[in-house]
């Protein structure tokens, strides 16, 4: 099956490259069916055409593509991850709720929100430092169209999710990190802040005596909040911001600022984020796998859940230690149908529509 696989993607892109393109094939339709091709690889690929995912396709949380083609977007709807998220989301809601609210300004909004909350220790101002006693933030954003931004390995810069919009508006790249994201940051106008609290410093200052690298599940490893969004016009977005793992080495840099791993949004399918052990979640192109899974006909939920079990089934067959490990994911499809799944329980996320807003358990691989 996977030499099927790897056969049917091989011609794929030999019929992209070919000069003239004389089988017809168009570059969207190409990246969806190398998308399919992808989710296929995994549990089973059926051809260039009508390609879907074999295992769970009768589901009742897993709706078929013409069902789910046939409905409209519906929102507005956010999601984000932890219980944080649930002030987050209340601040960007006002605007997101109005006739001219988007997606995309209210993914920033709510990170913006969290990021100044000296409290809260993974993000931000509050983000615990590094193994060498600094602060550094990565951040990313996408939108409908497949427009992106990052920023990584950041100092003294607080909001630095408006930093990756920026990138994304403002520059030809993609991603800037280091010096040259704070060089454009000066240069766009951001302040430059001290990001080390005084909680921080105490935390940094007791690390310091054993030295000891061994991050909680839930506490020291969920390092991001991951917002996902869909507008009233149908518009997705989303954008994750972090600290990421506390006392890292310098320089370390987790999924979070990785377009595919800590976010991936399909305009005309849905968005996915990530939380938790972010090497892993890089190591698995977690969030595009999540939504390959919805592009192939997987519900939000379903598709949450086909990744941990992918992620967890890679972890054993690598054969490494995972006891200290969390992977969590949240998914939103065009029609406003949210899920989520985690590898051990712990994980929990926010949910806000027009009639609801609620704060919801993520079932578990692991559950207790």
């Amino acid at each position: 099956m996977h030499a099927d696989w790897s056969a049917a993607a091989t011609r794929l892109l030999l019929i992209f490259s070919t000069p003239n393109n004389p089988h017809g094939v168009k570059r969207i339709d190409f990246l969806k069916s190398a998308g399919l091709a992808l989710a296929g690889g995994l549990t089973g690929w059926t051809g260039l055409k009508g390609a879907t995912l074999l295992s769970d396709s009768n589901e009742p949380d897993a709706p078929s593509s013409d069902e789910r083609n046939g409905k409209k977007a519906r929102g507005p709807v956010m999601l984000g991850t932890w219980p944080f998220a649930q002030t987050a989301i209340g601040a960007a809601w006002d605007g997101l709720s109005q006739p001219e609210g988007t997606a995309l300004d209210a993914v920033e909004a709510a990170a913006r929100r969290t990021e100044a909350d000296p409290n809260e220790r993974s993000v931000g101002l509050g983000g615990r430092p590094d193994r060498d006693g600094i602060v550094t933030l990565d951040a990313c954003v996408m939108d409908h169209l497949g427009n992106i931004g990052s920023v990584a390995a950041v100092e003294n810069v607080v909001h630095v999710s408006s930093l990756a919009r920026a990138v994304m508006e403002h520059t030809p790249h993609v991603m800037l990190v280091g010096d040259g994201a704070r060089q454009f940051a000066r240069e766009m106008g951001f302040p430059m802040e001290d990001l080390m609290v005084p909680d921080s410093k105490k935390e940094w200052e007791q690390w310091k005596i054993k030295s000891e690298y061994k991050p909680i599940p839930n506490i020291e490893n969920h390092d991001t909040i991951g917002l996902l969004a869909l507008d009233g016009a149908g518009r997705l977005a989303g954008l994750c911001t972090t600290s990421g793992m506390a006392f890292k080495m310098h320089g370390r840099v987790g999924d979070s600022p990785i377009i595919g791993a800590g976010l991936y949004v399909d305009g005309s399918v849905g968005g996915a984020t990530a939380t938790g052990h972010g090497e892993e979640v890089i190591r698995t192109v977690g969030s595009f796998r999540v939504v390959a899974a919805m592009t192939a006909g997987k519900s939000p939920q379903a598709a949450c859940k086909q990744a941990v079990e992918e992620i967890h089934r890679f972890f054993v067959r690598r054969g490494v230690d995972w006891g200290d490990t969390q992977i969590g994911f949240i998914a939103v499809n065009l029609h406003g149908e949210t899920g989520a799944y985690a590898l051990r329980p712990g994980f929990s996320y926010a949910v806000r529509t027009q009639d609801r807003d609620e704060l919801i358990r993520v079932p578990s691989l692991l559950e207790a």
